[in-house]
């Protein structure tokens, strides 16, 4: 009715002023991971299933919709043949990440970054927000593949600021999870579950994420706090300096994910209280 590819997860309308893009479980063989990082803001995995993804066809499509004046509808898939309309989505941002492709071997993907296009709850920061401007995005790396040295190097040069960034930022609502301070000019990203100690799959998992001010980042990095499954702070019995940075041991996490549950059960087995 529309025109376009069905067999494509993104599917340009050869019609209609329309992009068509799906969603779905069984894209994570592919390397692909969609979710709603808070209400407004869904993450969305380019398409191409072996080798690095590029700005073309429908990644293309998708990163220059506003700018062409096309709309962009999310659907999830059900069965065969049939998926469910979700939300009209807009364009934030995007940015390059690290994942495995059809045949397991590890390859450069795209993640997108859009908004719903109508009951917008969040005060999404103007950084994260590249629509705006319609500037051209991953400037650092023209839009061409990464060469073989940046490749290596990509998830470990770009973890504080590409797209596992941006996911956090977005899956806490762009403040500290524990203070709420809202400035994501100094925000840090922080895995659960270390960097050094995590598996593939948990480097880059947004449930391994926490969003904290730097204070409360050192300590945690350092285990010197930790968080109860309720979302309580745990401290050594001896804290009385920590005081004087501002931890009173009142200070509590109100939206843990169930997965956030499972990394901090972890880091409470390094805890040196």
């Amino acid at each position: 009715m529309y025109g376009g590819n069905r067999q494509s997860g993104i599917s340009p309308s050869a019609k209609v002023p329309y992009i068509f893009i799906v969603t779905g479980a069984a894209g994570q063989q592919h390397g692909y991971k969609d979710e709603w990082l808070n209400e407004d803001v869904f993450s969305y995995t380019g398409e191409g299933q072996s080798g690095d993804m590029k700005f073309t066809k429908g990644n293309l499509a998708l990163r220059n919709h506003l700018a062409n004046v096309r709309r962009v509808f999310l659907f999830e898939y059900v069965a065969k043949g049939m998926v469910k309309f979700v939300n009209e989505l807009i364009f934030l941002d995007c940015d390059y990440f690290e994942t495995h492709d059809t045949s397991g071997k590890t390859r450069v993907g795209i993640k997108f970054f859009f908004r719903r296009s109508a009951d917008h709850h969040y005060q999404i920061p103007d950084e994260l927000q590249m629509s705006n401007s319609l500037s051209e995005p991953l400037v650092s790396y023209g839009h061409q593949k990464p060469n073989k040295t940046e490749r290596k190097g990509l998830v470990k040069s770009r973890v504080g600021q590409g797209a596992y960034r941006k996911s956090i930022l977005h899956r806490w609502s762009y403040q500290c999870a524990v203070t709420e301070y809202k400035d994501p000019r100094i925000l840090i990203a922080s895995h659960i579950v270390p960097w050094r100690d995590a598996k593939d799959e948990q480097r880059l998992d947004v449930d391994n994420g926490i969003l904290l001010s730097p204070d409360f980042d050192a300590l945690f990095d350092k285990h010197m706090i930790s968080f109860e499954g309720s979302g309580k702070i745990i401290l050594p019995d001896h804290h009385s300096e920590l005081i004087k940075l501002g931890v009173t041991g009142k200070e509590r996490i109100r939206n843990l994910s169930e997965g956030n549950k499972m990394y901090l059960e972890v880091h409470r087995k390094n805890f040196s209280g």
